[in-house]
């Protein structure tokens, strides 16, 4: 900073009066409002504005800021963009699926025509293989279709809207409106969710924003929520509404997240992180036309092929565990089933089985392959099941008792539950604390074991 730049500064804080009290605690308030108007009067003498421009994007915040149509406009546009992304995605998926398993035939007619000992060829064939083949005909689609609509709004300047309609019920929670732009992020990766809390200037508030990032869901689980609602609806809906009520159930699972991050922030701002919410001036950027090369780029390449990317290497050498887990075994029992039934009592209670807390726990380096590893455990001899459609999907899951109770405890407990490594390692890191840290593990974990809790309580009394 340069000596005139500091005396205008100085200036600015004498002309507010801020330095009439050391013990003013508006200060940082005070000091924005003042900078800010200092700005617009400068802006005000040296700019010309194109006033009709302007008027004319007024007109549209005035609708979709508004505080009786912006929250609806939100929830509509966000139905909306699930909608096309649960449509879109089921004739890509097939023919991902046809093709990979065509090429899965073609490399086990090799390994045998090779000599590959048959214990290998199933490993890599049916073990690391099929997760691959089932990662990306599963999840491929529905992100390729996703993250290029989310990138439209993100440039064309409609996600500081949603954050502007969400600064009030931040406030009410006692926490720092720029959690909302946060949490935004956090629907593409929680881990960028966390590193984004960097822009919350107060410590406090700047914890309670990394520790309740999770609740929102990340890249890496909208697919298995979509794909579950998928399967939910398929059982009691007509084809022609199912896709609307999978987007819907999609809609409802995203507010669900959003009010547990508004509840755990106001219990931590009351609890262990006491403090008064300091306020912030959210500039709200001129509505532009998207770059589709950037939005492709973004979308594209930083992230769907990045989240495919991370899946897909994590993916494999869990297929590759897994299959292990399942084809060892104890007294003619795999060790996975094994570990299952010991889990199981504890899952029952909850709504869930055995299997489904396997596949979480062995799904903790990504939540991408969650459900991967959930269909590797469900099948007797730990081979998954070459991919065809969701209805084959559907089939499996059906086969191993699962109820309506079991999908919608399962898709909460996605939504809920402990963060995946990266995020882990990035909370590490940022907060420099291993407290917070496992503060950031236990929480959501505990919330997401109550919650399905008590829907499995209300679902047994109604049942």
């Amino acid at each position: 900073m340069t000596l005139k730049q500091d005396e205008d500064i100085k200036a600015i804080l004498k002309k507010s009066k801020v330095f009439r009290s050391k013990n003013n605690e508006n200060i940082r308030d005070t000091i924005v409002e003042t900078i800010y108007k200092t700005a617009e009067e400068i802006t005000r003498k040296t700019v010309e504005k194109d006033t009709e421009r302007l008027l004319s994007q007024q007109k549209i915040d005035d609708i979709i800021t508004s505080k009786k149509t912006g929250i609806p406009i939100m929830l509509v546009l966000l139905a909306l963009i699930f909608w096309l992304t649960i449509q879109g995605a089921n004739y890509p998926s097939e023919f991902l699926a046809k093709w990979l398993f065509w090429i899965e035939a073609k490399i086990g007619l090799f390994f045998i025509y090779i000599n590959v000992p048959l214990w290998l060829n199933d490993l890599l064939v049916q073990g690391v293989y099929r997760t691959f083949a089932w990662v990306v005909a599963v999840m491929l689609p529905p992100m390729a279709i996703f993250f290029p609509i989310f990138t439209l709004l993100e440039d064309g300047g409609y996600l500081p809207r949603i954050c502007f309609n969400l600064d009030h019920a931040f406030r009410k929670a006692c926490c720092h409106g720029k959690q909302a732009l946060t949490m935004c992020m956090g629907f593409g990766c929680n881990a960028a969710g966390v590193i984004a809390c960097r822009i919350i200037e107060s410590p406090r508030e700047r914890l309670i924003a990394i520790v309740t990032n999770n609740f929102v869901p990340c890249n890496g689980r909208f697919p298995t929520l979509i794909a579950l609602s998928m399967v939910f609806v398929g059982v009691s809906f007509s084809s022609a509404s199912s896709s609307i009520i999978a987007a819907l159930m999609v809609v409802v699972l995203v507010l669900i997240g959003i009010g547990i991050t508004l509840l755990s922030s106001y219990v931590l701002s009351k609890t262990i992180l006491k403090g008064i919410p300091s306020s912030f001036t959210l500039e709200l950027p001129p509505y532009r036309k998207p770059q589709l090369g950037r939005v492709l780029y973004t979308s594209i390449i930083d992230r769907t092929m990045f989240v495919l990317g991370r899946a897909i290497t994590v993916a494999v050498p869990a297929g590759a565990i897994t299959y292990i887990l399942s084809n060892v075994m104890i007294y003619e029992v795999s060790i996975l089933a094994h570990a299952a039934s010991f889990l199981n009592p504890f899952a029952e209670a909850i709504g869930l089985d055995g299997f489904i807390l396997i596949a979480f726990i062995l799904g903790f380096p990504a939540n991408e392959i969650v459900l991967p590893i959930l269909l590797m455990a469900y099948l007797s001899k730990g081979s998954m099941l070459q991919f065809e459609s969701i209805d084959q999907l559907r089939e499996v899951l059906l086969n191993n008792g699962w109820t309506y109770l079991t999908l919608i405890n399962t898709m909460l407990f996605s939504l809920l539950h402990f963060p995946c490594a990266t995020t882990v390692w990035t909370i590490k890191k940022e907060t420099g604390s291993i407290k917070w840290t496992i503060l950031s593990v236990l929480m959501p974990t505990a919330i997401a074991i109550v919650v399905c809790f008590c829907t499995t309580q209300i679902y047994r009394i109604f049942q």
